[in-house]
């Protein structure tokens, strides 16, 4: 056989593996929690880098409008895999004991939630004592307005009124002072506040976790029938998007060009601001460190089951066994990503 004849016959194999590779990629629709803003680029970049592609996955990330929404898209099967907040996670299970997909929870992303109380100086407010009878604003499903009962009993807390708005409201509501204090996350609400004139020393924080709310965050969710039929992808998944965490983390500049790619007109300064604000209070965490990348304690798991159940008042209890399923985790030496501080 000629030279001529064992190259064609090599790029025809060539060709045939990647026509093969390329048809046997298995679609993921993810649904995320909210807006293309800087930590989306822990979904974006592994796609721009082709990292999910090499896993032998065709993957399309959609922006959302909140955790409620994603655990409500997953468990339709309109999405196979999102993005959500641990606690709307838990309450979805607990409201609909027989719905028949419910989403579990598989990789945690932000190992303490994001949310907080935040206020200006100027109003007075110093401690979150100086949060009773106190007018409080936030869109009735914000996570750190649902979870502020949690907070409250923590820190003495009573007799907060609320005043409910639709999210582009409410730090604007704040600094007009239509309110006392806000509710939301911190790297989306505190950055908001200064793009409306506020210098960021002119604000009081009560970070949740810094308050004895030891809630976890975000997660990455699932559909039971996708775990079921598509294991193999599941961890492909998982250690394709945690080898893009390590670059985001890495290099959180570069990693915003990703989420810029997908929406435009973001301000890349303000975004790569609230990216690495992200990745400081809620993903190289001292807990996250402690606890390790993707992973959950159960202990802590348990007490934040009975927390939510308490205070979203949910038709039946949080079973903590049924939220989450650490079975399709990367390993250890894979999840070791996180800068030691």
């Amino acid at each position: 056989m000629s030279k001529r004849v064992l190259l064609k016959s090599a790029l025809a194999l060539a060709a045939g593996l990647v026509l093969g590779s390329a048809q046997a990629a298995t679609p993921i629709k993810f649904q995320l929690d909210w807006r293309f803003e800087g930590p989306a680029a822990f979904f974006l970049t592994p796609v721009a880098k082709g990292y999910f592609t090499q896993a032998g996955l065709d993957v399309t990330v959609d922006s959302g409008n909140g955790s409620g929404g994603a655990v409500n898209r997953v468990a339709s099967g309109t999405y196979d895999m999102g993005f959500a907040d641990l606690a709307a996670l838990m309450e979805f299970h607990a409201n609909n004991p027989d719905a028949p997909n419910k989403p579990v929870a598989i990789m945690m992303v932000y190992n303490n939630t994001p949310a907080s109380v935040m206020a200006l100086k100027k109003s007075g407010i110093k401690s979150p004592a100086d949060l009773n009878g106190k007018k409080l604003g936030a869109p009735v499903f914000d996570a750190g307005r649902r979870a502020f009962p949690i907070f409250a009993k923590a820190n003495n807390v009573s007799g907060a009124n609320w005043v409910s708005m639709d999210p582009p409201l409410r730090e604007t509501m704040l600094v007009k002072g239509d309110v006392d204090a806000i509710t939301g996350f911190t790297f989306t609400s505190l950055l908001n506040i200064e793009a409306r004139g506020v210098k960021a020393e002119d604000v009081v924080v009560f970070q949740y976790p810094d308050y004895g709310v030891k809630l976890y965050g975000n997660a990455i969710i699932a559909s039971p029938k996708f775990l079921q039929s598509n294991p193999a992808a599941v961890k492909a998944f998982l250690a394709a998007f945690t080898k893009g965490a390590k670059d985001v983390i890495t290099n959180p500049a570069a990693a915003i060009q990703d989420v810029k790619a997908r929406d435009g007109i973001i301000n890349v300064e303000l975004e790569t601001r609230r990216l690495k604000l992200a990745i400081d209070t809620v993903i190289n965490s001292p807990s996250a460190r402690s606890e390790g990348f993707g992973k959950v304690v159960p202990a802590r798991l348990a007490l934040m089951s009975s927390q939510v159940s308490d205070a979203f008042n949910t038709k039946t209890r949080v079973d903590a066994n049924a939220v989450w399923n650490g079975s399709f985790l990367p390993t250890d030496k894979e999840l070791d990503i996180l800068p030691k501080k």
